[in-house]
């Protein structure tokens, strides 16, 4: 079966959230509840996106080496920008944001660590994780929730942040453990 071309469904949906990041970042640096929701809406197409290129490029045999480095690469631009936005503008303490986006960069280099023994597949914790940093900055992003549930949404997102970073530190170094593939122990 040939190689799929760069040019597909997911690899569009992967550009698409790329695209979407600086719309976000915009809208909620306009201010107001009006530019709040467009933030929160653009945030919300851009988080399907993520849901659905996977899906898409596995389901189809779309799988890219461009879908494999630019997906994780436009989901931590995505958060990481939306964080650090929201920091910027005194929404969320500047901690929170550092500390998920330190996990970031760490399981990806952690990723380009152990790539030549294998891949560690998304686990449900990170998937959970996902779901909860997207439901954190969705409810910090829309005028009206309650600080308290932000808060707590925020505070489960960063505690499953970093148990996820743990047991992806774990994972690593068991993978790394193993001889590469082709050569004996």
């Amino acid at each position: 079966m040939p190689a799929p071309g760069l040019v597909n469904l997911a690899n569009a949906l992967t550009v698409i959230r790329l695209a979407l990041v600086p719309v976000v970042v915009v809208c909620l640096l306009a201010g107001g509840p009006v530019w709040r929701v467009a933030g929160f809406a653009a945030f919300g197409l851009a988080s399907v996106t993520d849901l659905l290129d996977g899906r898409i490029a596995r389901s189809r045999g779309l799988i890219t080496d461009f879908g494999k480095i630019a997906d994780p690469i436009a989901d931590k631009a995505l958060i990481g920008g939306a964080l650090a936005t929201m920091s910027f503008l005194g929404w969320l303490a500047w901690w929170v944001t550092g500390v998920i986006l330190v996990r970031e960069i760490a399981v990806t280099a952690l990723r380009f660590w152990v790539i030549r023994h294998g891949v560690i597949p998304a686990s449900p914790g990170g998937k959970l994780k996902t779901l909860l940093q997207v439901l954190a900055i969705a409810l910090y992003m829309l005028p009206g929730p309650p600080g308290w549930l932000r808060a707590a949404v925020m505070a489960a997102a960063v505690v499953v942040t970093l148990v996820t970073g743990g047991d992806y530190v774990l994972r690593a170094a068991r993978l790394r453990r193993r001889p590469l593939p082709g050569r004996a122990p």
